[in-house]
């Protein structure tokens, strides 16, 4: 495996650490080399860097890199690479299967939609903020998260996207097909899949199933609380979660949110 750094050593590995937080299993084992490109390091920073690799189970073999690191790594044990320049790195070749996709005039229109979309979220959350400052009820928390840019078409890939781990305010999961995740999505998070949407965990972000359209998509979570939910055109933002796993789907023009606890008599549907 090849990371390659682009900022300083100390505030890569903290984003790193992001990364591999709750996925530690997954690449324990694994063996790397860094690519610091033009970076500056010294001893004590790569020796944090090499032990935070370490932590998640991942060996550093070797850092490449100025000239300068060289009797740092000679020091610490690590072999030095040479120069490599981050623009002669490049990401790993993926098989994927071809299509062509052909886009109805309403499907082309959603992502102007969800752009909408989001805007009128960051003014609710405003309003909330704003009515909990003046002594009304409590807002949710948004300091720090960044409501990311609006999404590009999502690329012709695998049907079924998994993912492991949580995914943190301003990440996002874009998918020509269905998206699964093992863990929580949380606020101002994001999932856009053409299919279906499977969260086994708390979902508490944006959540867009049929995303070109598919008007018999679900989205389905062991705690259904988003900010947004949207399948196809319709778009519901319930205020207050329903106790259990649950799933969503269109019904009767509207969303529909059905307890699997209670079946129907635990549905409640948003009206839009």
């Amino acid at each position: 495996m090849e990371i390659a750094i682009d900022r300083a050593l100390p505030a890569a590995g903290e984003e790193l650490r992001a990364q591999l937080e709750g996925r530690a299993e997954f690449f324990r084992g694994s063996r790397a080399v860094a690519n610091l490109g033009p970076v500056e390091a010294g001893t004590t920073e790569l020796m944090g860097f090499r032990d935070l690799l370490a932590a998640c189970g991942i060996t550093l073999d070797g850092v490449s890199g100025p000239e300068s690191l060289g009797p740092a790594l000679a020091e610490l044990g690590l072999a030095y690479l040479g120069l490599a320049p981050l623009a002669e790195v490049a990401p790993l070749p993926r098989a994927r299967a071809q299509r062509n996709v052909s886009l109805s005039e309403s499907a082309r229109s959603l992502v102007a939609d969800f752009a909408g979309a989001r805007a009128d979220l960051a003014m609710r959350r405003t309003q909330r903020e704003a009515a909990a400052a003046a002594g009304g009820t409590a807002a949710v928390a948004s300091a720090g998260v960044t409501i990311p840019a609006t999404p590009a078409a999502a690329p012709a890939g695998v049907s079924t996207l998994y993912h492991r781990g949580t995914l943190r305010g301003g990440q996002a999961l874009h998918n020509l097909g269905n998206i699964i995740v093992i863990g929580d999505v949380n606020p101002g998070a994001e999932l856009i899949a053409s299919g279906d949407i499977v969260v086994f965990g708390a979902l508490r972000g944006v959540a867009h199933a049929g995303a070109q359209g598919d008007m018999g998509a679900r989205v389905i979570a062991l705690e259904l609380a988003p900010t947004q939910l949207r399948i196809a055109t319709l778009i519901a933002a319930p205020e207050a979660p329903g106790a259990g796993p649950q799933h969503a789907y269109i019904s009767s023009e509207r969303i529909a949110i059905v307890s699997h606890a209670t079946a129907e008599l635990g549905r409640r549907e948003v009206t839009l």
